[in-house]
């Protein structure tokens, strides 16, 4: 099974840090935010990683490499300027994907969701991961009625943590090269019942702004 980590974004709510450093490349317990996910996914039992990139991408190509220093073979699906969003970055990418089911990691999360429950899930078009709200998303993105997804409802609303697997042929009907965000296919396939999902009650941060990465470097260096 392969994994795709969205390592794209311009990263502004990270700015000025952003500037001349990818957001996957910033650091956080003495390594880098994508090397946590690496690491991770190595010792799940991965070996075939893509990373798509857009803002200073031959930076992450550089620190990289070809990923044989974790075991693993990393090949880069390289977007324009600007990106092309969630959607359009997987639909872009699925020539190295390939055929099967496949992990899909957001770079700018740490996660300790397990990632060898993935093989276990390679029966649904698409599987969400969700947390609970964390205080700066609070009104969250979805909700669960057993593992279906549904729309928010109420309070029992959870957010997306960014995790998820999908089938190839989720996204078969997006263009390579298009500019799309992943909401609206999964809102179609709430609409058609068929988007699965389940809770993480672990560890899990959206490094989006230099307070949260200080906060979590504190925190893994005390660890």
């Amino acid at each position: 099974m392969k994994a795709f980590i969205l390592a794209a974004g311009r990263g502004e709510r990270m700015r000025p840090l952003t500037d001349h450093t990818p957001k996957p490349l910033l650091q956080a317990g003495g390594k880098p935010l994508i090397v946590w996910h690496l690491e991770r996914l190595a010792a799940a039992g991965f070996r075939e990683i893509v990373i798509n990139h857009a803002h200073l991408g031959e930076q992450i190509e550089a620190a990289l490499g070809d990923g044989s220093v974790w075991g693993l073979s990393i090949r880069y699906s390289p977007e324009p300027p600007g990106a092309l969003e969630t959607a359009g970055g997987i639909a872009n990418a699925l020539p190295l994907l390939g055929d099967a089911p496949f992990l899909v990691v957001n770079g700018d999360i740490y996660c300790d969701w397990d990632f060898t429950r993935s093989s276990q899930l390679i029966d649904r078009p698409a599987h969400l991961v969700m947390v609970a709200n964390p205080a700066h998303h609070s009104g969250g993105d979805f909700a669960l009625d057993g593992e279906r997804v549904v729309f928010a409802q109420g309070e029992q609303t959870l957010t997306y943590a960014g995790i998820a697997v999908f089938s190839p042929a989720f996204f078969a009907d997006v263009p390579r090269g298009t500019v799309m965000k992943l909401r609206p296919l999964l809102d179609a396939a709430i609409a058609a019942g068929t988007l699965s999902g389940e809770r993480h009650a672990g560890r899990w941060v959206d490094v989006g702004t230099p307070q949260r990465l200080a906060e979590l470097d504190k925190e893994l260096r005390n660890a």
